[in-house]
């Protein structure tokens, strides 16, 4: 069983797709940044649980869960992310423009 949410707790989706050739290059992209966003991250009131996961297919995903909403929003000017980690993925190929990237808070309905 999963621990106890507050009921204020949101689910954060940040979502890239890239082109599938990239796949080595944006899992190393994901490990450099790591070194400096888990410190920055973890620096930050309120979260609760982060995961990253990078697929063959040609998605990033970065799935984070926090307890409010403006918490989450945190994220949204965390340097470390808007800028060193962004121009990281753009070295490889990565593009956040709209059509290739989306972040989503979705407020907890139910847990298991």
């Amino acid at each position: 069983m999963a621990e106890p949410l507050p009921p204020t707790a949101v689910v954060r989706v940040s979502r890239v797709t890239f082109a599938p050739e990239l796949f080595d290059d944006v899992v190393a992209a994901d490990e450099r940044t790591a070194r400096y966003l888990v410190p920055a991250i973890t620096q930050l009131p309120g979260l609760l649980h982060w995961y990253a996961g990078v697929s063959p297919e040609g998605t990033f995903v970065q799935i984070s869960v926090w307890d409010t909403d403006e918490h989450a929003a945190q994220m949204n000017h965390l340097t470390e992310m808007r800028v060193r980690a962004r121009a990281d993925f753009a070295a490889v190929g990565v593009s956040f423009d709209a059509e290739h990237a989306s972040i989503v808070h979705y407020p907890v309905t139910w847990t298991i």
